[in-house]
C-alpha cells in the first residue's frame, strides 16, 4: 500500500533508526517497499540500505530531485516522505493505516498528512520549538519536511508531485496542495536534534526564516540552500 520515500546524503547516523521504526508497517502489510534516494554518499548510507532490503537509486542531490526520483521509483498506491534523521513513534502505523482507510472509504475528502513535530532533546528550548510548529502546522497547515508528508500517489499526481529543487521543495508542494487538503495527525516525527544543538537553537531557527523569508520574496532555491547548508554539506 505505502511506499516509504527517503532522501539521504551521508545519512549512517540517523538512517538505522529512522528504517527500524518502519519495521512494524512492513509486518502488518502496510509499507510495500521502501526506496532510498541517494543523492552521492561517500559513508556507509548505501551498506545500511542494502542490508535493509531497501530499493536504492541514485540521483543528483538536492532534497526535490532526489524525492521526485525516488516517487517516480516507488511502486505503492500512497506515498510516505520521510527525512533520513527522523523516526516515527510507536503508533505511527496505526495512524497512517486509519487515516488512509478514512480517505479510501469516502468517509473525508482527498488530502495528505503529516506527523506531530517532536525533537530528540530534552529542556525548554526544544519545546517550545515544538509548540511554535505545532501552532503553525495546526492553524495554517503548513507543515515541513521534518514532518514527514503520506499522500496518494493520486493526489500526488493532480498537484504535480516534488519540484526539482534544491530546496524549500516541502513548502511548495504543501502550497500546492491548500490548506483544505492538509491534516496533522496525532502521532510524532521525531527529528534529530543534532543540529539545533550544534548551532544554537536561536540561530538554527533564525537562519530557518531567513530562507523562508528569501523564498517568499523569490530568491532561487539554489541561493537558499547555499546560505541554509553554509559550511555544512547535508541537511
Amino acid at each position: 500500500m505505502i511506499s516509504v520515500v527517503i532522501p539521504t546524503l551521508n545519512a549512517e547516523k540517523g538512517l538505522p533508526l529512522c528504517l527500524s521504526a518502519l519495521v512494524p508497517g512492513v509486518v502488518h502489510g502496510l509499507i510495500r517497499d521502501v526506496v532510498i534516494a541517494d543523492g552521492g554518499s561517500d559513508d556507509g548510507t548505501i551498506t545500511i540500505a542494502s542490508q535493509s532490503g531497501a530499493t536504492i537509486i541514485k540521483s543528483p542531490s538536492g532534497r526535490g530531485v532526489q524525492l521526485a526520483a525516488g516517487a517516480e521509483a516507488a511502486r505503492g498506491s500512497w506515498l510516505l516522505f520521510l527525512h533520513a534523521d527522523t523516526v516515527l513513534e510507536t503508533g505511527w502505523d496505526d495512524a497512517a493505516r486509519s487515516f488512509i482507510e478514512k480517505i479510501e472509504t469516502g468517509r473525508r475528502r482527498p488530502c495528505a498528512a503529516a506527523f506531530q513535530f517532536a525533537l530528540d532533546d530534552d529542556g525548554m528550548a526544544p519545546r517550545l520549538l515544538e509548540t511554535m510548529v505545532w501552532l503553525r502546522a495546526s492553524l495554517l497547515r503548513v507543515p515541513y519536511g521534518d514532518q514527514g508528508l503520506l499522500i496518494s500517489r493520486t493526489l500526488f499526481d493532480e498537484v504535480g508531485g516534488y519540484r526539482l529543487m534544491a530546496l524549500m521543495e516541502d513548502l511548495d508542494i504543501v502550497r500546492r496542495l491548500g490548506r483544505k487538503r492538509i491534516t496533522v495527525l496525532r502521532s510524532r516525527a521525531i527529528t534529530n536534534a543534532e543540529r539545533y544543538r550544534k548551532q544554537g537553537y536561536f540561530a538554527r531557527v533564525l537562519r530557518n526564516q531567513i530562507c523562508l523569508a528569501m523564498y517568499s520574496l523569490g530568491v532561487p532555491a539554489e541561493k537558499i540552500a547555499r546560505f541554509y547548508r553554509g559550511k555544512h554539506s547535508s541537511r
